[in-house]
């Protein structure tokens, strides 16, 4: 097991900070488009507090992936990627990284505009307000949550049709080497082609 980025493959902190913050991204659209079905009382108020807990987890989640990003390097490109897909790639991993951060942002200020109870993270501790109550404020923030909402599901969606056309038309290791490494696979690049 390697923890540290290689030259040729992401290590397995970034693989594991990838799929989890994709897996929290997941469930908190889930989550979110089911809650604003349901009646505002409190019986379902676990249910915004779990939504709201985990879009302020993934914001720890995108600056601890950067950090580490950081720390740890990126692999260089695949072999034989012309330059316009290396440089599109990295915009869209950085708008990526950008909306990331902005939907549960987005989500904190409409829930601070919104004048609402005290959150609390994971009934834990109290969360401090991102701005001064405001009804004028409210419909355009929590607008600005959906839209961003749904710029990043169209851009995660980008994203993985990317990946899986590099892994079954370009048949190279984009893919593959942000996913685990199967026991007893040698580690050099060829290996990670199917």
């Amino acid at each position: 097991m390697i923890l540290k980025n290689t030259d040729d493959r992401w290590g397995t902190v970034s693989q594991f900070l990838h799929w989890l913050i994709m897996v929290l991204i997941l469930a908190l659209g889930v989550v979110g488009l089911v809650m604003v079905e349901l009646p505002k009382s409190p019986r379902w108020f676990w249910v915004y507090d779990l939504h709201k807990s985990i879009g302020l987890s993934v914001i720890a989640l995108v600056a601890l992936r950067l950090a580490w990003r950081l720390f740890a390097g990126t692999p260089r490109p695949v072999a034989g990627t012309p330059h316009w897909q290396e440089r599109i790639a990295s915009i869209t991993h950085w708008m990526l990284y950008a909306l990331m951060f902005a939907v549960p942002l987005s989500g904190w200020l409409y829930d601070s505009v919104s004048g609402l109870r005290p959150l609390r993270w994971f009934w834990l501790f109290k969360v401090p307000k991102l701005a001064d109550p405001s009804q004028s404020l409210k419909p355009l923030v929590r607008d600005a949550h959906e839209w961003l909402f749904w710029a990043l599901i169209a851009l995660v969606l980008v994203h993985a049709a990317a990946a899986f056309y590099h892994h079954a038309v370009q048949r190279d290791a984009t893919l593959t080497r942000m996913l685990p490494r199967r026991r007893g696979t040698p580690s050099s690049p060829a290996s990670e082609i199917p």
